[in-house]
């Protein structure tokens, strides 16, 4: 069974195990909150979202600041895309350090391809029409040139063999038979130039085989070392560098004594490479404003990614070190359940943090939002194409908030995962996919936004690179 087979009984089986499951159940405090000040007294939180009129009740209070700051999910997506410019300076890197990397300029044929007449089977190479004496010696691939051929004469030739001068075709060694005399025989009829794969085939030198900002695939890296290629020109992979935050965490051992185990260490850095950085460093700093001003400041990476500390707690030191640096804010808090809390902050240099909550699958969801499309934009990679799929059942949504609900991938469907909490790494772990959950839910049936993990897509292995 494959891996998404594997997911897909597994979230069938979490489904049926769960379906009476409280919706509240998936919420966390402040969306619940949320709901029940939504149903009790409608909140004119959002411009874009008159109050209701209540002319029997006062008018609510106002919501606290953060609200109005938050930018819609779309609208930081797109600030998060333009924040960055794809750098200039390109790398020349060995076809083995290329794999997932953006050509920075075309790929151009260094030579024919092929750059000889070569046979495209294991037979005989003949010359004009049979029946042909046989010449004792054969043609290997990687020989050198072989004697012409006369008329009424064929040689044995091995697939990838240069073809000899004068050749009609190359008669495959399960269509030909030889008599008692030793003479070659045709058992089918033949063409002029069969099974002969002719210099140039596929291109000629100098042809321009791939544009810039094709991604580096297996099969580009195959064509590049066909056509001559060493090295490649490419765009760098941007330089992250991850900040863990929070005293609370533990490394390894189970959770004691109110400390937790560190989920987001482990997960970051190879989700960060799969969407095509390279991580140069994580950094356990702890709840010390000290240690992450100098951690910040210090940093010579594109993009800092930090964990926790974007509230406005006593030890949530985020904000204060850019204040303190005088970084500018380009998304402070996002319309998006789990993760409302993300940021976005431009730290001069043309370099930039994402601030994610702390919480595991929050801090997915700030990933998804804020660093994939900055890493995407700063490795000069193609978006992908959007598309949706019907969702299998109902998928619960905040008042005002996009919500990323994980899904297993059905093929025509999306079946909502439960154990979408924003502490909670269950569902994610066997999804393929977010689904974007517009404010106020989705019934089931209705189109929604797919998000592909990239391993869900590529492979496990495929994208870790």
């Amino acid at each position: 069974m494959s891996a998404r087979g594997l997911r897909q009984d597994r979230a069938a089986d979490d489904d049926r195990g769960t379906r009476d499951t409280r919706e509240a159940d998936d919420l966390d405090v402040e969306e619940v909150l949320a709901l029940v000040k939504d149903r009790d007294a409608p909140e004119p939180a959002h411009p874009e979202e008159p109050a209701a009129r209540t002319p029997d009740r006062a008018a609510p209070p106002a919501p606290p600041e953060h609200r109005h700051r938050a930018t819609p999910w779309p609208e930081a997506r797109t600030i998060a895309a333009r924040a960055a410019r794809a750098p200039r300076t390109h790398v020349s890197v060995t076809l083995d350090d290329a794999l997932g990397l953006v050509l920075a300029a075309p790929l151009t044929a260094l030579t024919d391809l092929p750059s000889f007449d070569t046979s495209a089977m294991d037979g005989w190479a003949v010359a004009g029409p049979g029946p042909w004496r046989v010449r004792d010696e054969g043609v290997l691939a990687g020989g050198a040139a072989p004697a012409p051929l006369a008329d009424g004469e064929a040689v044995g030739i091995a697939t990838g063999a240069r073809i000899p001068a004068d050749t009609t075709a190359v008669l495959r060694s399960e269509h030909g038979r030889t008599d008692d005399q030793g003479r070659l025989h045709p058992t089918r009829d033949m063409s002029h130039g069969q099974d002969i794969r002719s210099r140039g085939q596929e291109c000629r030198s100098g042809d321009r085989l791939l544009p810039a900002g094709a991604v580096v695939t297996p099969a580009v890296l195959g064509l590049a070392a066909a056509a001559g290629y060493d090295t490649l020109a490419a765009v760098p992979r941007p330089r992250v560098e991850v900040l863990v935050l929070g005293d609370e965490l533990l490394t390894e051992g189970r959770p004691h004594d109110g400390l937790i185990r560190d989920a987001l260490g482990p997960m970051l850095p190879p989700w960060l490479r799969a969407l095509g950085a390279e991580v140069v460093a994580v950094r356990r700093l702890g709840d010390d404003a000290e240690a992450l001003h100098r951690a910040v400041t210090a940093s010579t990476a594109d993009l800092l990614v930090t964990t926790g500390g974007t509230a406005s707690g006593p030890v949530d030191h985020v904000h204060p070190t850019l204040r303190r640096i005088g970084a500018e804010l380009l998304v402070d808090g996002v319309k998006v359940r789990p993760g409302h809390p993300m940021l976005l902050a431009r730290i001069g240099d043309g370099r930039h943090l994402v601030g994610l909550p702390g919480n595991p699958l929050a801090a997915v969801s700030g990933l998804l939002t804020l660093a994939e499309p900055l890493l995407r934009t700063l490795a000069d990679r193609p978006a992908p194409e959007p598309y949706t799929l019907p969702l299998r059942d109902a998928a619960h949504g905040h008042p005002h908030d996009t919500r990323l609900v994980p899904v297993a991938l059905g093929g025509d469907h999306a079946v909502p995962l439960h154990y979408n909490g924003p502490a909670m790494l269950r569902g994610i772990a066997a999804a393929d996919a977010l689904a974007v959950v517009p404010p106020g839910g989705a019934r089931a049936g209705q189109e929604a936004e797919i998000l592909d993990l990239p391993w869900a897509t590529a492979g496990v292995d495929a994208c870790f690179t």
